[in-house]
């Protein structure tokens, strides 16, 4: 059974290091970087150049699973072709689709060509590598950070560049600069309680961050933002730097006549997370459009990515055997913030489907402890 598995993000990284060798299971693993990269730290990367990748190849060993450092143009579902930016076409039985997501900017005039994204480690490299030129004694131009999106990585974002940022103040003599987080809707972390929002936010604030609810960023030039009020009133944001981080969308990477597909360009899987209509190929990760219990998308998390990945590696040696595939059953077991240094706010899961609240120093021993958790899953 030739299986092919591309993107070694946490779902298609989870997949392949739960592999071992299997008769008749032949597995390549493709992605484009020969690294894999802890996104959830990236904000991490951008303020303090934190190292937040691992190579591949040493992951694999025990699993049988071959590696090939290439990029994927398309995919033909219909036709069971991957189609390689070279021009080669890998053929397969099995395929796993974890190709991740991009950024959504919504059709925003401007944002597109004049923003920064927070999706891979070169986006971070840009970031870091701003604040400090920012800081250094001949920059000349705006010093101000705006960032769009007030969601989990927006929020772990902002304050960690306000720590840098305070950091580089003392130690070079400047003014601090200013940061904005600016979000549509009426309130910041909105997965979160009103109890622990308020927590995270009373952090912010004293920071120094300006934060903007309500406010729509309509337009980005290279130097500044528009944002617009619920009532209609504007407000231009000058910026030395712009980054958004207020959407996602699923990579269009996947042809078929008979795929479904969602919200956000998700594409729809059964109980065993293989594509509608297509039983040889599972999608998983942020591509994967999963239903929990209740019926509702699965959310596109880390966790959830790496849990769908080790059920599809688990279901893909019982393909090989002839055996039954068990069903995905997601669950949620926590949800931690970053708000540097040693301070997070979250909440972890308990017995009878109960949350525990958690806060400072505590949050930030559980989120460390989930991220060690998930490197010892794969190493």
């Amino acid at each position: 059974m030739k299986t092919l598995i591309l993107g070694a993000g946490y779902a298609g990284l989870a997949v392949a290091t739960q592999l071992k060798p299997t008769p008749g299971l032949e597995t390549l693993l493709v992605e484009q970087n020969s690294y894999h990269t802890f996104e959830t730290r990236l904000h991490e990367a951008a303020a303090h150049n934190t190292r937040v990748t691992l190579p591949i190849i040493p992951l694999l060993k025990g699993t049988g699973v071959h590696f090939e450092q290439a990029q994927v143009e398309s995919v033909n579902i219909d036709e069971k072709e991957v189609i390689m930016k070279d021009g080669r076409v890998l053929l397969y039985d099995t395929l796993v689709v974890g190709l991740g997501s991009v950024t959504n900017f919504y059709r925003i005039p401007g944002l597109a060509e004049n923003a920064s994204e927070l999706k891979s480690i070169d986006d971070a490299d840009e970031i870091f590598n701003f604040i400090n030129r920012a800081y250094s004694s001949d920059y000349e131009g705006n010093r101000d950070i705006v960032v769009g999106g007030a969601g989990l990585t927006g929020v772990e974002l902002v304050t960690e560049l306000a720590q840098r940022a305070e950091q580089l103040s003392k130690a070079r003599g400047l003014p601090t600069i200013n940061i904005y987080l600016v979000e549509a809707g009426p309130r910041i972390l909105p997965v979160l309680d009103d109890a622990l929002r308020a927590k995270a936010q009373k952090t912010l604030e004293d920071y120094g961050i300006h934060i903007m609810v309500g406010h729509r960023l309509m337009q980005a030039t290279t130097d500044s933002v528009t944002v617009q009020t619920a009532d209609g009133q504007q407000k231009v944001l000058p910026a030395g730097k712009i980054i958004w981080t207020g959407g996602i969308q699923a990579r269009d990477i996947v042809k078929g006549e008979k795929l479904e597909k969602g919200p956000g360009g998700r594409i729809a899987v059964d109980e065993f997370l293989r594509a509608k209509n297509y039983p040889e190929v599972f999608v998983i990760g942020d591509m994967s459009l999963a239903m929990n219990q209740e019926g509702k998308p699965v959310p596109t998390t880390a966790q959830h990515a790496g849990q769908q990945g080790r059920l599809t590696g688990k279901n893909i040696m019982r393909l090989a055997r002839n055996e039954e595939l068990s069903p995905y059953e997601p669950t949620s077991l926590g949800e931690f913030v970053s708000l540097g240094g040693l301070m997070a706010v979250g909440w972890m899961k308990l017995p009878w489907n109960q949350k525990l609240a958690i806060t400072g120093g505590m949050a930030h021993v559980m989120k460390r402890a989930s991220e060690w958790k998930w490197r010892t899953s794969i190493e």
